[in-house]
């Protein structure tokens, strides 16, 4: 995974809205730019067969300049991948100060793509001015740490990841933290779903999930941290914790 996206955590925000950022427009030559990077990016689950287009338009009507279409092969644990990998992307964006947005409920008219199913879309602009991003944070609303991290390990990190993006701010995640394992689970809370449909509840914190371990892994990797990563798949979605992820540290100091 590309580290330098670390720091573009701290600078990302969710352009709900596409007000205010200038009159810059994304050129042909940074069109170009994303879609070469998006072959460049880690996948969480290497054999599932992904695909970007982006769009001028789309039903996502918040002022974006384009779109971006992620498709997949429907295999296990293929939301989780998508969100591992747009979540790279779009903290790349964010280093060439192009704003972004998770959309979840857009609609397109292309369901397929080369035998690939459509899964999520972005919505993208470019953005004036770095100023216009986040400038802390600390401010965002948020689960308190100690609602998504159990035990006494490695709490700094955890202070970060808890700032991932989740559909509807949903914050779907839980770690069990000890000396050398975190356990990532996707925690089952459909009490807070905002305007997200209870059905889709699951498919979109899904994604979630995999946006959360690109966070966990970026942070891991400032750190130094030395690891192995295995993941599982999740066969009852009806349970209140679903296991998806444990990491095996090696020579790790608490963080």
């Amino acid at each position: 995974m590309n580290n330098t996206l670390y720091d573009m955590i701290f600078k990302r925000k969710s352009f709900h809205l596409f007000r205010n950022i200038g009159n810059e427009k994304i050129t042909e030559d940074e069109l170009k730019d994303i879609e070469c990077e998006f072959t460049k990016l880690n996948p969480l689950i290497k054999d599932i067969k992904v695909k970007l287009k982006i769009v001028k338009d789309s039903s996502c009507k918040r002022g974006q300049e384009y779109c971006i279409l992620f498709y997949s092969e429907k295999k296990d644990n293929y939301l989780q991948n998508i969100g591992y990998i747009g979540e790279q992307l779009d903290l790349y964006l964010v280093s060439k100060n192009i704003g972004t947005l998770w959309f979840g409920i857009g609609k397109v008219e292309e369901k397929e793509l080369d035998g690939l199913d459509f899964v999520i879309m972005m919505a993208i602009s470019k953005v004036d001015s770095p100023n216009k991003f986040r400038k802390d944070m600390y401010k965002s609303k948020r689960k308190e740490l100690k609602e998504i991290w159990k035990g006494d390990k490695y709490l700094d990190i955890g202070n970060i990841v808890r700032f991932a993006p989740s559909a509807c701010n949903t914050q779907p995640w839980f770690v069990e933290a000890s000396d050398n394992l975190l356990k990532v689970y996707r925690y089952r809370n459909i009490n807070k779903r905002g305007i997200m449909p209870k059905k889709m509840v699951v498919y979109y914190n899904q994604i979630d999930i995999g946006i959360f371990l690109c966070f966990l892994e970026l942070c891991m990797n400032k750190n130094n941290m030395s690891y192995e990563r295995e993941i599982y798949i999740e066969t009852d979605h009806d349970n209140e914790l679903n296991l998806l992820a444990v990491y095996t540290l090696s020579n790790c100091k608490d963080s």
